[in-house]
Order: structure tokens, then C-alpha cells, then sequence
């Protein structure tokens, strides 16, 4: 186990009905905000009214900027960075889910700086100062309400790149179940894949004695797992959706780093299919997240027949712990699959043409993965296996 520093700041307000108290959160931290959000959706659940009624209610002067897509665009953020920049802004409040918080956090850092926002993303320049931010999360995913991270799309090049930066972390993040109740099937169900690449990307170290974080891990894997079924059978099930909810933050406030060194490979091979063809995150990590195992799990048997015993309830080949790794792998992709993902790119409506594109992107800056080191090629024969 790693020397470690754990620090995971935001507060969070977790419940029925607690949206109704951002004003009074907001006020402790600025009096003239940028209000940020997505499209529809907080119109048509009345959200976007609760939350306005709270911000007036507590003195707090907005300017309003919608329009995050999934994906988010660097050019919407350079239009936040000079709307906050001409109106004197001194907080940004996301409403929304991790696409409309991570562009609020790029907003954040952009605000503070002379130079180009990408600069953050392309590794170029390092933020020191950002606006603080809070959030209304609408959509468990991307952990982005308590996470470091921020993931951009440059569309100039079609580029997805993350940036991760203590001084982004958000102030608060309100989280009502409720919220969620709307939420469609496929939008619950890549969210749930989004949550459990962040535990699993964790989970595949090379570090030994860290079966405290396993077993956290794989406690927060089962609970997603056996809850997703119940909410899409009953997607108003409070205490469900209230699970899938915590753990989406759990899942990326670092608490299950500790200790540790994760992977990450996945997710950078998913950018670039996110990137280019604007897939959902989650849909994109249930494509790939599979075919990196099958790719990479020789590399520590025991840890894979480990997962598919914990995580999967696989019966043990004591035998053959090939056999049971693999096994753990097919059961999740199948789940996958059961909760209505694509599990290869021709489901995802992907074409072969830029397999190589996204290979030579991907890894344009050396290997990437540290539970196993990928280049190029081995980048190119996971995207070839999912072909379809």
C-alpha cells in the first residue's frame, strides 16, 4: 500500500428537497453568479423555477447560460469565460449532470487565465486560480460533483481531453434521488457504466496489500449493479435511485484511490470514441472496458478470478483461475448488455474507418494504462476486437 494524502473537500447536501436550499449555499460564496445548465430537462421537471425561486429568494443576482450537450464543447466554454468575464462573475452554479459540471469548471479555470483554456487540457499550463463552483446534480455519472477532473471536446480536431486539478473540486454539490426519477433508461443505464469504469479503473492496480479500497470497490460495484435493475423496473424507487446516486460520488472523490495507483487506459481509448463520434461516455465504456480486459487480464490472473468471485459471485475453478477471470469478464459484459448497452462498435452504429485515427490519438504522447502499459498497437487490437 502507497504512502497517500486524501483531501476531498466538498460538502455535500444529499436528500429529499434540497435543491430549495442552493441559495442560501451560494450566498456563503458569491453575490453575482453564472447560472449553468444543459437543455430541457430542468425546464421540464421544474427544477430550473425551484432553483431560480432560491437564488432570488437569498439576493443572488445570475446570468444564465445553457446549452452544455453530453461531451461538452470547448467553444461553449470560451463563451462562458467572456460572459463571466464582461459581467464581473465571482461564482458559477452547475445544474446539470458531470457534461454541465465539467464545463463549469472549465469556465472556472479559463476565467482566471490570460492564455488559452486548452492549454489546461493539452498538459501546456497548469490552473492556479479558479472561480469557485457548486453544483445541482441532475444525473449520477461522471462523479464530477466532487471529483478533480474535467473532460472537454475540442472541435477543432475533435479532441477529448481531461484536465485534473485539486482547485476545481466544487464548494457543494446538492443531490436529491428525486431528480433523478426522470431520467430515461439508457441515460440511467450508461450512467451506471460511467460509475463503475471509475471503481474499476481503480480497481485493476498493481499494488499489493490494498484489500481495504478492494473490498470498498466491489461493495460499491454490487450495490450499482443490484440497483440499476430495480430502477429501471421502477424508476421512481427512491432508495434505488438514492444508492446509484452516492455511489456515483463515492465512485470518483478519490476515497477509493487511496493507497493506489489505477489504470485509466479505458477511458483515454473511450475519449477518442467519444470524441469523434459523440457517443455517451458510458456507452462508449461499456464497449471498451470489457475488450481491455480480455486484452490485459494474463497480467494478474488472481485479480481478475478476485473480481469475478467478489464482484460477480462466480464459483471458484480452483482448477483453472484463467476460467474464472473469464468468466468474470463475460458477466460483465452481459450485464452490460442486459441493462441495454452496446458491448461492440457496430452496436454503437461505429464504423472501422478511424480505428487507426483514434489509435495514433490516443497514445500521440507515449503509452498510456499503468496496470499494463499500451501503445499504439495494442490500442488498435482492443478497437479491432469490438468490431462487431
Amino acid at each position: 500500500m502507497r504512502n497517500f494524502e486524501f483531501l476531498s473537500p466538498t460538502k455535500i447536501i444529499f436528500g429529499r428537497g434540497v435543491e430549495e436550499r442552493v441559495g442560501e449555499e451560494v450566498k456563503q460564496y458569491g453575490k453575482k453568479i453564472l447560472f449553468h445548465y444543459g437543455k430541457s430537462s430542468i425546464f421540464k421537471t421544474g427544477l430550473y423555477d425551484k432553483i431560480v425561486k432560491s437564488l432570488k429568494d437569498s439576493g443572488i443576482e445570475f446570468i444564465e447560460l445553457g446549452g452544455v450537450q453530453p461531451n461538452p464543447r470547448l467553444s461553449l466554454v470560451r463563451e462562458g469565460i467572456e460572459l463571466c468575464r464582461k459581467n464581473g462573475i465571482d461564482f458559477i452554479l452547475a445544474v446539470g449532470g458531470g457534461s454541465v459540471i465539467d464545463s463549469a469548471k472549465a469556465i472556472a479555470v479559463g476565467v482566471m487565465y490570460e492564455g488559452n483554456v486548452w492549454d489546461f487540457y493539452t498538459g501546456k499550463a497548469e490552473p492556479k486560480s479558479a472561480l469557485p463552483i457548486g453544483v445541482v446534480l441532475t444525473i449520477p455519472a461522471a462523479g464530477s460533483e466532487a471529483s478533480k477532473s474535467s473532460v472537454i471536446t475540442n472541435e477543432d480536431g475533435w479532441y477529448k481531453r481531461s484536465l485534473n486539478v485539486d482547485i476545481i473540486r466544487p464548494k457543494f454539490a446538492i443531490m436529491n434521488p428525486e431528480v433523478t426519477f426522470t431520467l430515461p433508461p439508457y441515460q440511467t443505464a450508461c450512467g451506471v457504466a460511467d460509475i463503475m469504469a471509475h471503481v474499476m479503473e481503480r480497481y485493476f492496480t498493481n499494488e499489493k496489500g490494498v484489500d481495504f479500497t478492494d473490498r470498498l470497490c466491489e461493495a460499491t460495484l454490487k450495490t450499482v449493479i443490484e440497483n440499476v435493475f430495480i430502477v429501471l423496473k421502477n424508476p421512481t424507487d427512491y432508495n434505488a435511485r438514492a444508492q446509484i446516486m452516492w455511489a456515483s460520488t463515492v465512485a470518483h472523490n478519490d476515497l477509493l484511490s487511496t493507497g493506489r495507483i489505477g489504470d485509466w487506459a479505458s477511458h483515454m481509448i473511450e475519449h477518442e470514441l467519444s470524441g469523434i463520434y459523440d457517443i455517451p461516455h458510458g456507452a462508449g465504456l461499456a464497449i471498451v472496458f470489457p475488450a481491455w480486459m480480455r486484452y490485459v487480464y494474463k497480467h494478474s490472473i488472481e485479480r481478475f478470478a478476485q473480481f469475478a468471485v467478489r464482484v460477480w459471485n462466480v464459483e471458484p475453478n480452483f482448477e483453472s483461475l484463467e476460467r474464472t477471470a473469464l468468466e468474470g469478464i463475460e458477466r460483465l459484459r452481459r450485464f452490460f448488455k442486459d441493462i441495454g448497452l452496446p458491448t461492440t462498435l457496430k452496436e454503437a452504429n461505429i464504423g472501422e474507418d478511424r480505428l487507426e485515427e483514434m489509435a495514433t490519438k490516443c497514445t500521440e504522447k507515449g503509452e498510456i494504462g499503468n496496470f499494463v502499459k499500451l501503445n499504439r498497437e495494442d490500442v488498435l487490437n482492443i478497437l479491432k476486437s469490438v468490431v462487431g
